[in-house]
């Protein structure tokens, strides 16, 4: 990267991070490339130094793939969503069937882990209203969000990044939540989103890519999330919620060292 870093100057920093994340991160690479159009970049790209940009990418690309994703060409609200995984696979038109408002699973937070993130996306009167379109938007943005500093760790020297990771753990731990809500309170409803394979496919590719993430960012919690992270984590892990986890998508995952994987 020392030649990347050398020529980055405050004009050239898109053709920059298309070559960075080609070197480490293909897929960011991509995401980039489909979004370089966008207009919005220069609200969440910092350009006064390498690593001042380098630590503002996990909102930069949280916030691209909110655009792709929603983008109305993709996504309607609550009825199908779109969602960018990775270079090679981009999940189209997974209905959601609505839902109900996401501020339902608070009763099932007996913590204060992810209190910050409750307050804005539970507890607040228009947030909390939304029901499974935002609770997979954030999710997936989180999943971008995270490897965008993963692979850039050496060079962040801020906080700008410094809750990736509990970003990523929180939004598994409200769509674990939503799932047993779903099935405990509104049973026509998880009858619904029971029956569509898509949809099914997503939840299991975001929990795996949560794992994977999750692991290979942990060598650096401190700069990319806190000690909190990995204790929600524990959570997402609790029996209940890998058994909603697998009678939603029909797979068994694994809870050993190999948590990115199914059995």
């Amino acid at each position: 990267m020392s030649d990347l870093r050398a020529r980055f100057n405050s004009a050239n920093w898109m053709q920059i991070l298309q070559a960075v994340y080609q070197r480490r991160w293909p897929s960011g690479e991509a995401l980039a490339i489909a979004q370089a159009r966008d207009p919005y970049w220069d609200r969440f790209v910092r350009k006064n130094s390498f690593e001042a940009f380098t630590e503002s990418m996990m909102v930069a690309i949280h916030e691209e793939t909110h655009m792709w994703d929603l983008d109305p060409s993709r996504t309607r609200w609550n009825v199908h969503t779109a969602a960018w995984i990775n270079a090679s696979r981009q999940d189209l038109r997974v209905p959601l069937h609505g839902g109900f408002p996401r501020r339902e699973i608070l009763p099932l937070i007996n913590d204060r882990l992810s209190d910050s993130m409750d307050d804005i996306y539970l507890r607040d009167r228009t947030q909390g209203d939304y029901r499974l379109q935002g609770v997979l938007a954030e999710l997936n943005a989180g999943l971008t969000g995270l490897p965008a500093v993963t692979v850039l760790q050496e060079y962040i020297k801020g906080v700008g990044a410094s809750n990736a990771r509990d970003i990523a753990a929180t939004n598994l731990r409200y769509l674990l939540l939503y799932l047993r809500v779903a099935k405990d309170r509104h049973p026509a409803y998880w009858a619904k989103i029971k029956s569509e394979p898509k949809l099914r496919e997503l939840v299991l590719t975001q929990f795996l890519r949560t794992a994977y993430w999750l692991e290979k960012s942990a060598p650096y919690t401190g700069k990319l999330g806190s000690p909190d992270a990995d204790r929600i984590t524990a959570t997402n892990y609790a029996p209940a919620n890998i058994a909603i986890l697998e009678e939603f998508t029909g797979r068994q995952v694994r809870t050993d060292t190999q948590k990115h994987c199914t059995t």
